[in-house]
């Protein structure tokens, strides 16, 4: 069981695992070897809370795709077992991520002589923007 907080609990066996050649600088090793791992989670079909699938499935992050699939690949190290590991890390946060809500914000006025600033700045721009312009008697 991989926990996500502390009543949630994902099951291993949902999680699919696909391990694929790296791409980048490796020289001989990287071609014969597949260490870069992808980690696949379909939402929909999860054992998820309802709150826990809708808020994903409404999230806009790039890992997360149209047909409701988690797809995280990780390919940082030349490991398999630690790109796997980090993998499920950023998985574990981004499904706990899910179920923070975040603070409401209060919206507050400005301050008397914070507008005042504002607008002599404003004046003061001016001044200098009315100073280059080319002055023609006719």
């Amino acid at each position: 069981m991989i926990k996500i907080s502390n009543s949630v609990h994902i099951a291993e066996h949902e999680i699919e695992w696909q391990f694929i050649r790296s791409s980048g600088a490796g020289g001989q090793h990287l071609n014969k070897v597949s260490t870069a791992a992808q980690l696949i989670f379909d939402i929909k079909a999860s054992s998820l809370p309802l709150f826990y699938q809708q808020v994903l499935l409404k999230k806009a992050d790039h890992r997360i795709s149209k047909s409701g699939k988690i797809i995280i690949k990780c390919q940082q190290s030349r490991s398999q077992d630690s790109n796997r590991q980090t993998a499920l890390i950023q998985f574990i946060e981004l499904v706990s991520s899910a179920g923070k809500t975040q603070k409401k914000r209060i919206a507050t006025k400005p301050t008397k002589n914070s507008q005042q600033r504002r607008i002599t700045a404003k004046k003061q721009k001016g001044l200098t923007k009315n100073l280059r312009q080319k002055k023609t008697d006719y």
